[in-house]
């Protein structure tokens, strides 16, 4: 007997996921706790692991589709074993989510029928309506019509009453499906949705490769990059559901500023279209939103390394071989700063409008921003870090650092901080500015380390270790005066502490 794989819950608040990636395919076998599916949520993006060894005998949910949590999206059975006695359980598990997803975009006054025209129904009214639905979609197709049929099949398309399909000679075989098969292409994903509003591509244009003719998200960027989105017309059946505005002369087009449209490919194709990612996706919503709710000020200082740059070099080849990593200055830079956020805890806060007060924590939960492979930026969080020695945060660092570049993490890693570094350092930055998360009082970017030619107190001359610490702050919850008393006393520390006692065992 076959077990299901359904989709799992990725922390409380996670409701539903999107398929990204397959890390198997169908016929494979795979074992208990090995690497299946690539996962995204609003929160994180995670590899998830097979709850059951076996044959990967089906995938029911294909790769850009987003399903509701505990939707079964494959189906893992001894080899051999036939999976057909599992279609009608796929079919359901298919349809169910898309259809709640499709109920809830339906406008409230829309009769069934209008529904299956536009191919948005909801599963119940699909599976009554089915040789209708699949009429009406067949009809209005992908646009293009074979030679010599054109002006004939466009009027004959128009004039059928509804109920009675049409199929074209590029339909006889849809991939993923049987001849002329169309049962599904009235199901819609939310994410396919999404990026066809987004590159302006009429869904009635694309021919899905997916079951029953259903639309992926592959079939939507294939449309795209083959460059007719939001320039392709409508085909002739629908030509008459509403009247095309009157173009406007070239002179007054070109007059325009800004009117523009962006195209896919420029001529000799030196530009291209790159579909945002999920985490590219989340990361703008959430900057943007961050942006614009909080009051940003900037303050930054020039912190002298030299004697923590001294301690690292004599111990760091025998913490990398006792402890498989490199130590690096981030948890030197973590120690400080929990230090510091603990005497001055103003700017360890959350400003609340709703409980007209900073919200001033007495403890810190370190956020780490990590750059992903391939692109994106990610933010987890060291639970407790003020309670960490200096050992114990390179490891939470590590740890942290190496789950988000291979997709481990929890989304309950990703939640709770009270203050955020971001390390541009590595990159060669020597100032940024970098934007608030929502929830906290202050961000700091750590920047790159460098040898300078500094005059001492006593105008004495000598090369030092040198590196800016940038702080952007809430003017809401702080004023200038505290974020500057704040950025000396963590200079004064970075300076002054020493750490060769916590380091003692790898000298």
């Amino acid at each position: 007997m076959a077990t299901e794989i359904k989709m799992p819950q990725l922390g409380e608040s996670v409701v539903e996921g999107t398929i990204t990636k397959w890390l198997k395919q169908e016929g494979d076998t795979i074992e208990e706790d090995e690497l299946l599916v690539e996962i995204s949520t609003d929160k994180v993006d995670s590899e998830v692991p097979s709850s059951t060894a076996g044959t990967l005998q089906k995938i029911l949910v294909p790769e850009g589709e987003t399903v509701k949590v505990g939707t079964p999206i494959a189906m893992v059975g001894e080899a051999g074993e036939a999976a057909a006695e599992e279609d009608g359980g796929e079919t359901e598990a298919e349809e169910k989510p898309a259809a709640e997803a499709e109920a809830e975009e339906a406008p409230k006054g829309q009769a069934p029928a209008e529904e299956a025209e536009t191919g948005e129904a909801a599963v119940a009214e699909a599976e009554r309506n089915q040789a209708e639905a699949g009429g009406t979609e067949q009809a209005q197709g992908d646009g293009v019509q074979p030679s010599g049929e054109a002006e004939e099949e466009a009027p004959k398309t128009a004039a059928k009453p509804e109920g009675k399909p049409s199929q074209k000679p590029s339909e006889a075989k849809r991939p993923g499906g049987k001849p002329g098969d169309t049962s599904k292409r009235g199901i819609i994903s939310p994410l396919v949705r999404r990026l066809a509003d987004e590159h302006g591509v009429d869904l009635d244009q694309i021919d899905g490769t997916g079951t029953g003719g259903r639309i992926r998200k592959q079939d939507v960027l294939k449309f795209v990059e083959s460059g007719k989105g939001k320039t392709q017309a409508r085909p002739a059946a629908s030509a008459e559901e509403a009247p095309q505005p009157e173009e406007k002369p070239a002179a007054e087009r070109e007059a325009a500023p800004g009117r523009a449209e962006p195209s896919v490919t420029s001529a000799g194709g030196r530009e291209e279209l790159v579909p945002w990612t999920n985490i590219r996706r989340r990361t703008a919503e959430h900057m943007v939103a961050a942006h614009l709710e909080s009051a940003r000020a900037w303050n930054a200082v020039e912190a002298d390394w030299t004697h923590i740059v001294k301690l690292r070099s004599s111990v760091k080849d025998a913490f990398k071989q006792r402890e498989g990593f490199s130590l690096t200055y981030m948890p030197f830079l973590a120690r400080t700063l929990c230090d510091t956020l603990l005497e001055m805890p103003e700017v360890n806060a959350a400003y609340s409008e709703e409980q007209q007060g900073n919200i001033v924590k007495h403890y810190v939960n370190l956020g780490i921003a990590v750059a992903l492979e391939g692109g994106g930026l990610i933010v987890p969080v060291i639970k407790g870090a003020d309670e960490k020695n200096l050992v114990g945060l390179a490891r939470a660092i590590n740890d942290v650092a190496t789950r988000a570049r291979t997709k481990k993490l929890s989304p309950d890693d990703l939640t709770g901080s009270t203050f955020t570094i971001t390390n541009p350092g590595p990159f060669g930055s020597i100032i940024s500015v970098p934007i608030i998360p929502r929830g906290t009082t202050a961000i700091l970017g750590f920047e790159a380390i460098e040898k300078r030619v500094v005059v001492g107190d006593d105008d004495s001359i000598a090369i030092r270790s040198m590196g800016f610490l940038s702080m952007s702050w809430d003017h809401r919850a702080i004023d200038g005066a505290e974020a500057a008393r704040f950025l000396a006393r963590l200079r004064e520390r970075i300076a002054s502490s020493d750490y060769s006692a916590e380091l003692a065992q790898y000298a």
